[in-house]
């Protein structure tokens, strides 16, 4: 059974719509925008039904707040309202509301004109889930073609995912930069984080593959990559109209080997100039590297590690995110069977 929200602060107009909907449909009806937001946060409803002139918070104002976050923005608004202007209409539209039903309304015709909009709802949600599918399956490939070339790193891309989704969790439940990532799409970012190495495209097969430590100069042609990623990503960014996949991908590509106190690579930022994705990479980047084989090196324990990385607290990690690690640093160990 599908959920509706019915926002009005006219107690009569809560009822009506209630009676109208309940048997048909799962309906919470709710006084203010405030206590919609609050209820959103533990039920995300099919649809919105919201009135427009509420004290302290308009409808108006509600859905924009629903449409600057990346994970209500989605929800179709219907707004209902006494006002029947055109210019009303037209504000409507244009914060993204779908439709407008007239106050007072008629039961069948709203069970109506809600099942249209459901069933058309559904349609977009598959179309774009398909081509939500096409589109990680695309990045997928390319991902495992640059990978493919690098014999010594088998594996190293979808472990760093998995690694990235353990701290991006645990970003989640401790609060700490809430603001910024509410408004990431983790079914867009954890996908483009296989991009974070694209840029090893130009770098030689004999260097990717050296049986040995990197003299110097072997060192400096690698470290290319990083910039190089970014510029491609941001390359076919300015050919296609980016959702948010490209802008993460761009910023993991190009930042993961920046460090904390500036003495990374390739720019040389240090502390917040490094974007939150760059920093989250570092750690689970590193922590793939320390705990793998390489031809110079045997693989380290994972208590090595984690006290390597928790060393590299404050130099070349953020400490704020060090600390998440640590909390979830058990994860770490049993998130890939090697």
């Amino acid at each position: 059974m599908k959920t509706i929200f019915v926002v009005d602060d006219n107690d009569t107009n809560l009822l009506a719509a209630k009676n109208a909907l309940d048997g048909t449909y799962k309906t919470f009806a709710l006084p203010s925008a405030a206590r919609m937001f609050k209820l959103v946060e533990k039920i995300t409803p099919d649809l919105i039904l919201l009135d427009i002139e509420m004290p302290e918070m308009s409808g108006f104002d509600a859905i924009t707040v629903l449409k600057s976050d990346n994970r209500l923005k989605d929800i179709p608004v219907i707004f209902l309202t006494l006002k029947n202007d055109e210019e009303t209409e037209i504000q409507g539209f244009k914060l993204g509301a779908i439709d407008f039903i007239n106050k007072p309304f008629s039961a069948p015709v709203l069970i109506r004109r809600l099942e249209t909009h459901i069933d058309i709802n559904k349609i977009v949600k598959q179309s774009q889930q398909t081509i939500r599918d096409l589109h990680n399956a695309t990045i997928s490939v390319i991902a495992d073609m640059v990978e493919n070339r690098d014999h010594i790193t088998g594996g190293h891309i979808e472990r760093t995912q998995a690694y990235l989704k353990i701290l991006l969790d645990e970003l989640v439940i401790s609060g700490i930069y809430a603001k910024e990532i509410k408004h990431w799409d983790t079914s867009l970012l954890l996908p483009s984080a296989q991009l974070h190495d694209v840029g090893k495209i130009i770098i030689s097969d004999l260097i990717l593959n050296k049986p040995g430590k990197l003299t110097d100069e072997e060192f400096f042609l690698m470290k290319e990559h990083s910039a190089e990623g970014e510029r491609i990503v941001k390359a076919i960014s300015a050919k296609v109209k980016d959702d948010g996949f490209l802008t993460h991908a761009a910023a993991f590509a190009g930042y993961h080997h920046e460090k904390w106190d500036g003495s990374g690579y390739p720019y040389a930022i240090k502390g917040t100039e490094i974007p939150l994705e760059g920093r989250l990479m570092a750690i689970a980047d590193v922590y793939d590297a320390l705990v793998s084989e390489r031809p110079y090196k045997k693989p380290f324990s994972h208590e090595k590690a984690v006290e390597i990385i928790k060393e590299g607290s404050g130099s070349h990690f953020e400490p704020a995110l060090v600390e998440i690690f640590a909390k979830v640093s058990d994860d770490f160990r049993t998130a890939i069977i090697r």
